[in-house]
């Protein structure tokens, strides 16, 4: 999922990668069988969707050959069963712990739960070693048993805060909170180009990509998407760049990083939405932090804000002199 709530967007998981040689000439259903663990009568179902692209072309039939070294992304459901199982050496970096509920501050690279690609190691896995009630969740039928008391999520390259739940009062209350837009989500965002406005707002809605189905886009018939940023800094070396304080007032997949490769400033280093360049920065990894949440505690109703600083190969990036 993305660095925004997507509870509009398709139920599942992005399969994203280059094929490997030793894949070269093997029919497409086969080859996402083997890389997703789904049947091939599976498979061809998700071929048969337009949920799968080679090349960013895409292949329906599901006994087309592929080819090493192109480019497969693919649209690979969530399946609704299974457990995960706790993984003590998952580094969870708690913030806040309470009983109902604890905020971590997410590490770039980490995946908050299993999906296409990723099954074990997970966020949930480190989550469920430190908070085994947690799997009651799932028991009780409020959420799927592979995100036991995830409220939002952030994407695998985005890092910062998220809230997750422990109790069932906890995840039915900030599950509300999260409806009604009474969470308040803020990101520090680098962009690309230098932002001419010392502040504005994105407001254009977004929906699942016609031409790439694994991407969204800004769309007329998209659901209402709101972005307010404020500039911090501009850049000029090594290139221009601005720095952005991000408000979401609305939370759909990826909405960030499409409202600002919208305004013509994609995220640094967001190869899927801009470009990637040599910015100091892991291949996976772009420019953007969740670094407030702000919500009301689910028993006693206080006004709680937790705060996280940019980690260090962000804060690389930012001149010293810039005040966060």
């Amino acid at each position: 999922m993305s660095d925004e709530n997507d509870s509009d967007a398709f139920d599942g998981e992005v399969l994203d990668l280059i094929v490997p040689s030793t894949l070269h000439d093997i029919r497409i259903d086969r080859v996402l069988s083997m890389l997703t663990g789904l049947s091939r009568s599976e498979t061809s179902a998700m071929l048969a969707n337009g949920a799968v692209t080679l090349d960013d072309k895409v292949v329906v039939k599901a006994s087309f050959n592929v080819e090493g070294g192109q480019h497969l992304v693919a649209l690979v459901p969530t399946p609704h069963s299974g457990i995960v199982d706790a993984d003590a050496d998952v580094l969870v970096a708690v913030v806040l712990d309470d009983d109902d509920f604890c905020v971590v501050n997410k590490a770039p690279g980490q995946v908050v739960h299993p999906g296409a690609g990723q099954r074990t190691g997970t966020l949930v896995a480190g989550l469920l070693a430190l908070y085994p009630q947690m799997r009651d969740l799932s028991a009780e039928g409020l959420c799927d048993p592979l995100r036991p008391g995830i409220v939002h999520r952030l994407d695998k390259g985005t890092s910062g805060l998220l809230v997750v739940a422990k109790t069932p009062e906890g995840f039915l209350n900030l599950s509300a909170q999260l409806s009604e837009r009474t969470i308040q989500r803020t990101y520090f965002g680098m962009v690309e180009g230098h932002v001419p406005e010392e502040r504005g707002v994105v407001d254009a809605p977004i929906g699942r990509s016609v031409r790439t189905p694994t991407m969204m886009s800004v769309r007329a018939d998209g659901r209402p998407s709101r972005t307010g940023y404020e500039v911090i800094t501009r850049i000029e070396k090594p290139n221009a760049m601005t720095l952005l304080r991000l408000q979401l007032d609305t939370g759909r997949t990826h909405q960030i990083r499409v409202h600002m490769a919208t305004i013509g400033h994609p995220v640094v280093n967001d190869a899927r939405y801009g470009h990637r360049r040599e910015r100091r920065l892991a291949e996976d990894r772009f420019f953007l932090h969740s670094t407030t949440l702000a919500f009301d505690h689910p028993r006693s109703a206080a006004r709680l804000v937790v705060n996280a600083p940019l980690p260090k190969d962000l804060a690389a990036l930012v001149p010293d002199d810039v005040e966060l």
